[in-house]
Parts: C-alpha cells; structure tokens; sequence
C-alpha cells in the first residue's frame, strides 16, 4: 500500500509533460472535527494518489486546507470523492484563473497541528461564531463605504505585488503576526467601523473573523472564497476589479496577475517588477522579487556571493552545505539585509490616521 511518493519532482515532471494533459490547479479548505487526522490522511492519499492528484495537504483535528493539482480527464472523479466524505460535500473549490501543469510535482498530505498556523487558542473563543461572508459584489460595495475599514490578512510579501484598493496592509512575516497587531490598531473603532477582511482564499479570514468578534469587533466581513473567488465573480458578473496588480499563490506559479498594474520593484535595482523568485543557491533559496534583467546579470541569485556559489560544481556547493542549516535570511521573504530595494517597514495603519 503506497502512503508516499515514489517519484521525484523530476521523473513527475517528466511524465506530465510525456502526457500532454491539462491540469486544474485547485484549492479549498473545510473547518471539521476529524477525530483520527492520521487515518484520514492515509485515506486521502490513496484516493488522491490513484487520480493523479498532485499537491500539497496539511490535515489537523481541526479539518483540512489543500493546493493541488489535478488533471482535467479526473475532475469529476475527484469532486466525487469529495462528495462522499459528509464535511466535503459540495466544499467551495477555488479554480486558478491561471493554469500550470507543472504547479505541483509531488503529492504531499501531511498532518499538522492546525490547518493554519495562527498561534491562537482556539479553546477560548467560539471558532464557529464567524463574520459574515461576502461575494464580490457587497465587498466592492463595502470597500467605498468611508466606514468601511479594509484589512489585508496576508502576509507582507504576499501584498507586496498586489492588494485592493484602500486595503491596510500589515507588514508582517507571518498571519499570527498580524492579529494582535490589527487588534491593538483598531481597538478604538469596534463598534463605530465596518471590518471588512481578505486573504488569498479565505481560510485565514475564516478564523480571524471568529477572533475579533470574541474580541469585541460589531461589525465583521469576510470575502468569500478570497482573491481567487472574487476574481472569478467579477468575470463571470462583469463587476468593477478592484484588486490592482497580481495575486501571490503558493505554488510553483507564485502568483496570477489580476490587472495590468506592477505595484512593486525588483530588490536588487528598483525597477517596476513584481515576480518572485528563489535564489537559485541551494543554500539560501530566499524568495525575493528579481526582474528579468538582473535575473539574467544575476544567474537567478539573491547576491554575487550566492552567484559564485552556484557556479561550484555540485559535490562542492554539496560540501560547503555539510553541518550548516539555512540562513535565517530564508524566512524574511524579500528583506535580508543586501538586498538594497527590499520593502521598508512602515507604519501599517498610517490610512487610518491620514
């Protein structure tokens, strides 16, 4: 009984591409009591593994949140499984506007402590006592309310490239990060503003909304379904976009552009630029926002010190990695020190005090 991979990322690429089929890249998430997280996550595996699903999965007592990729011919044999499991049934899947075959190379489902890191004890509040959701055409409505106070529950490199309109955006490394910073920030408007959140696909909303309400928050909102679900309304319905740039996704993409707008710059010179990448040193792998021209001076790396290590033949760069573990750089996501246009911390609530 196979419970794990046994192809690497590249003999998986390989056969996508020999296979010549499209692949939907889907995400969801569910809130639910799942009593043994192990069992359930063997289950998935072997259902998933014999479609072909391709992704990454992390399963916790307190449900499931999952990015994948599954091939267009299995869609229906997938949504099927889903349906026979009572918590999935007709679960929201957020369908990529923008489709990669190669998003995905490895099945990864994992069991975790929570489905989302929030550093919350979720024993203290009501966690099903959520805001109210909104679709794309009450949240537009809701954004131009002038009590309207628009939060980005995403983290700082995520906003970087795009955001709504108006939207505070928290400059934090992390979503536990930003809940008891937006807490303090807002403290004096919890019963006089409407707060109104968004993330990617709204599973962070869903437990943040819970929280402020336990904290006292009147008026709660939620984009339902995130970025993903309200760019896909606004085309269906033909309502006004108000998300301006692209839309940071965590797979092999890293984002999908959503307007033509580029609201960030590369790190490295400060040129309009908003596409990530990962230093191609083994050692570092920092995830900054490199333009196409410093891509090519710089062979794809972070600094000329990652570049003259990734000229090594590989047994060296192998060698020199012996007994060190990743710099601390790797989790400051676009803000290690020589980088010279890295993000500049700022106040984050400065739109509510101009």
């Amino acid at each position: 009984m196979q419970l794990y991979n046994n192809l690497s990322a590249k003999e998986r690429a390989e056969l996508i591409e020999k296979a010549g089929k499209d692949r939907l890249t889907i995400s969801f998430y569910a809130y639910a009591k799942i009593g043994n997280p192990e069992l359930f996550r063997n289950h998935m595996f072997l259902a998933w593994n014999d479609l072909d699903v391709l992704g990454r999965i992390y399963v916790a007592h307190e449900g499931i949140n999952a990015q994948l990729s599954v091939p267009a011919d299995n869609f229906q044999k997938f949504k099927d499984h889903l349906d026979t499991i009572s918590f999935l049934e007709n679960v929201r899947l957020n369908i990529a506007i923008e489709h990669d075959n190669f998003a995905f190379l490895k099945l990864k489902v994992k069991v975790r402590d929570k489905i989302v890191a929030d550093g919350l004890n979720d024993n203290t509040f009501d966690v099903t006592n959520k805001g109210v959701h909104v679709d794309a055409s009450k949240f537009n409505q809701l954004i131009e309310d002038p009590n309207t106070v628009l939060v980005d529950m995403r983290n700082h490199y995520e906003s970087e490239i795009g955001y709504f309109k108006n939207a505070i955006t928290p400059d934090v490394d992390t979503f536990r990060e930003s809940l008891p910073i937006i807490e303090e920030d807002l403290k004096e408007h919890k019963e006089d503003k409407n707060l109104v959140m968004y993330c990617t696909g709204g599973i962070r909303c869903e437990k943040a909304s819970a929280y402020y309400k336990h904290k006292g928050f009147k008026n709660v909102f939620q984009l339902e379904g995130g970025i993903i679900n309200y760019v896909r309304q606004v085309e269906e319905k033909g309502l006004e976009n108000k998300f301006i740039g692209k839309n940071f996704v965590f797979d092999e993409r890293r984002s999908e552009r959503i307007s033509d707008d580029i609201v960030a710059h590369c790190h490295q010179c400060g040129q309009p630029a908003d596409l990530h990448t990962n230093c191609a040193n083994e050692a570092c792998h920092l995830l900054f926002i490199q333009c196409d021209e410093c891509k090519t001076q710089m062979e794809n790396c972070c600094s000329t010190a990652c570049m003259e290590i990734n000229r090594l033949p590989y047994e060296e760069q192998k060698a020199l990695r012996k007994g060190q573990g990743n710099s601390n750089d790797i989790f400051k996501k676009g803000r290690a020190d020589h980088l010279p246009y890295k993000k500049d911390l700022r106040n984050i609530f400065e739109v509510l005090r101009k």
